[in-house]
């Protein structure tokens, strides 16, 4: 991603090469889909198996019914997950990651490692920044 890469914004151009720092680039939307609160949660979440809705729900706690469809049928778009429906008595949906949303959901769940086992430090961080601007 070099800074004098063209971003093209045509998905159906041979010659597309992406820029994330390019404003037209597509992988932006995409950047931003996937580090979103809740599309990083339901990523990192997918990453352990294949999950109904409701199920995905009550792992991503906290997200509404509302917004967590919202951010699958946006992952579903950029094609990071994949939604099945299930002929079943009675019908149930499914998702799942593509092999793109593994290999997302991958660097997701290394970032979530480094921030929980760093959590300590995080706290010592904020509290010694919030000392020092007298902030409560």
């Amino acid at each position: 991603m070099g800074s004098g890469r063209v971003a093209l914004v045509n998905a159906h151009d041979d010659n597309l090469e992406a820029n994330v720092f390019a404003r037209a680039c597509g992988s932006r939307e995409a950047l931003q889909n996937v580090t979103g609160r809740w599309g990083a949660l339901a990523l990192a979440a997918l990453a352990e198996g294949t999950f109904r809705f409701n199920e995905l729900r009550r792992r991503v706690d906290g997200v509404s019914e509302r917004m967590l469809a919202q951010t699958l049928q946006s992952l579903e778009r950029d094609g990071l997950v994949v939604r099945t429906v299930v002929q079943a008595i009675p019908p149930r949906v499914e998702y799942s990651l593509t092999p793109l949303g593994v290999r997302a959901a991958e660097s997701l769940v290394a970032l979530i490692e480094v921030l929980e086992s760093g959590l300590g430090d995080i706290v010592a961080a904020r509290d010694a920044y919030d000392e020092q601007r007298n902030v409560s």
